[in-house]
């Protein structure tokens, strides 16, 4: 169990994707996402989730991530945070996302 100050430390905000690359030096299948945090700035994540989207619907959905991860090197590129997702059987990511528009950089709690 963790008490409410262990989940304040977990610093998790809306986001809106504006850039996606395919992510070809990934193990596994990813897309390299650019996603704008609004005041919190621009950050980037490899995100495992081309089973289910193809890049040209992932521009301009907003997501939710942790953001104060520190970065993670992953092949050549540098993941600033995590989207975050739930696995469906297939042990495939769905993404989490705000049913209505957000503002980038809300934080959720």
């Amino acid at each position: 169990m963790i008490n409410w100050d262990d989940f304040q430390k977990i610093d998790i905000r809306s986001g809106t994707i504006i850039e996606v690359s395919d992510f070809p030096k990934a193990k596994k299948p990813a897309y390299q996402l650019t996603i704008d945090f609004g005041a919190l700035g621009i950050k980037h994540s490899s995100a495992q989730i081309t089973h289910h989207y193809q890049k040209e619907a992932l521009m301009g959905k907003q997501v939710i991530a942790v953001v104060n991860f520190p970065p993670k090197q992953i092949a050549n590129f540098f993941s600033e945070c995590l989207v975050l997702g739930v696995y469906d059987e297939n042990n495939q990511v769905i993404l989490l996302q705000p049913d209505k528009p957000a503002i980038n950089g809300q934080r959720i709690g």
